[in-house]
């Protein structure tokens, strides 16, 4: 699949934001998803938000990305503005530790549906990962990589709870 043409848009609303969204780049690397990444705020800069959006698909993305702080309005105004499927990731960016921004995102009036992610680090991973299984139901490459990473994981569960054990045998405590 990496032709090296995006599949996926990835925008952030600050570049305070980057930290935590290189998570969603660093999940679409492992599964050799090319990928776009820009700063463009709800706010700020709505024109070129509205524009790169208005654009996406006909440059070839499918799934767009969005992570913001405080106000959070960037997933909904990326939203209503294509029809491409849209993934929400709240940053914890002021007093109330992103709750506020989780809030505004999962709150999309009806007909502007947008799907959010927890907050932080784990939910921009969760966001890429969530991107790979979209694209995923027409690539079997993609549906067989999904498969291994999942095993990949249960297998890690598995060692650690030998590992487990072995701790409790050594401390005495089995």
């Amino acid at each position: 699949m990496n032709d090296n043409k995006p599949l996926v848009g990835i925008l952030m609303g600050s570049d305070n934001d980057y930290e935590v969204m290189a998570e969603t780049g660093r999940a679409l690397k492992q599964f050799d998803i090319p990928f776009e990444m820009i700063v463009s705020s709800a706010h700020r800069t709505p024109e070129r938000t509205a524009d790169y959006v208005r654009s996406a698909r006909e440059r070839g993305l499918r799934v767009l990305i969005a992570g913001a702080g405080a106000a959070a309005h960037l997933a909904g105004v990326v939203a209503a503005e294509t029809t491409l499927p849209v993934i929400a990731v709240p940053i914890d960016a002021t007093s109330l530790r992103g709750l506020d921004a989780l809030l505004a995102m999962v709150q999309m009036p009806a007909g502007i549906p947008v799907a959010t992610m927890a907050i932080g680090p784990a939910g921009a991973r969760n966001a890429g990962l969530f991107a790979v299984r979209m694209l995923a139901t027409t690539d079997s490459r993609l549906e067989h990589k999904l498969d291994e990473f999942r095993q990949e994981m249960a297998d890690g569960v598995v060692r650690k709870s030998e590992k487990l054990q072995e701790r409790l045998q050594a401390d005495g405590l089995d």
